[in-house]
């Protein structure tokens, strides 16, 4: 009832979010790396939804420079990689800082490896205060720990500054049975529970953020950021993408 309430008089349905931003959706057309306008435009988006006064941390990931564990082609230990990817990460979000002060944002870089030079480490009261101040504040470096994805990193965090929802931002308008990119027809879901996207399987986030979502009822927003104005439209209670919930 307060949502609906909310969204009729044309406030925002959440107050508190935490954006998961693969580092995929930093690099635009190009095949790796970051991609200048694609930052930029991801800026103004969420410059647009802070001008709501929604309080918005990111969880960023790595991956358009190293995925850690998955890589392949070299013979490299899985913590040791891990560890390369968070590293990535925290440039991706020096990245991503920048191209929100440029439009106007105040921001702060969380990194939960220290690394003082170029961000503050990871306290819970202190993330907490600066969405209060409504600066975005941007997390970097997952978890700290090797074995543990960026969406478990996002479902942590989560937890620990109490935020509302999760949103996942994908180049997919939400979940769906099978891989819309290489099934045609594949049928896309509105609502699925925790177990569902579980038991089937489905690429929504990895099974371990999966299950500290659901043991914590932390819904999770699935939905396409490649669609301009699409995280203005979640926020403010728009059915866009899917949800997970219990």
């Amino acid at each position: 009832m307060v949502a609906n309430a909310r969204a009729t008089a044309k406030e925002p349905v959440y107050r508190r979010i935490v954006l998961k931003l693969s580092g995929e959706s930093l690099q635009g057309p190009l095949s790796s790396g970051i991609h200048a306008e694609t930052v930029a435009g991801i800026a103004r988006e969420l410059n647009d939804v802070n001008l709501l006064g929604v309080e918005t941390a990111i969880m960023v990931g790595g991956g358009n420079i190293f995925r850690g564990g998955r890589q392949k082609d070299f013979s490299i230990d899985r913590a040791t990689g891990d560890y390369m990817g968070m590293l990535a990460t925290v440039i991706n979000g020096l990245a991503l800082q920048d191209a929100l002060e440029k439009v106007g944002c105040h921001t702060r870089l969380m990194s939960a490896i220290e690394m003082h030079q170029v961000a503050e480490p990871f306290i819970r009261r202190r993330a907490t205060r600066h969405l209060e101040k409504k600066r975005i504040v941007i997390f970097a470096a997952g978890t700290g720990n090797p074995y543990f994805s960026t969406d478990t990193a996002a479902a942590l965090r989560a937890m620990e500054i109490k935020a509302e929802v999760i949103m996942k931002a994908t180049r997919v308008d939400g979940v769906y049975d099978a891989d819309p990119e290489k099934v045609p027809g594949a049928k896309m879901f509105d609502k699925i529970t925790y177990l569902d996207v579980i038991q089937k399987g489905l690429s929504v986030m990895d099974s371990t953020a999966i299950s500290l979502c659901m043991d914590n009822k932390m819904p999770i927003r699935i939905f396409n950021m490649n669609v301009a104005g699409n995280l203005q439209r979640v926020v403010m209670g728009e059915n866009v993408g899917s949800m997970v919930t219990a």
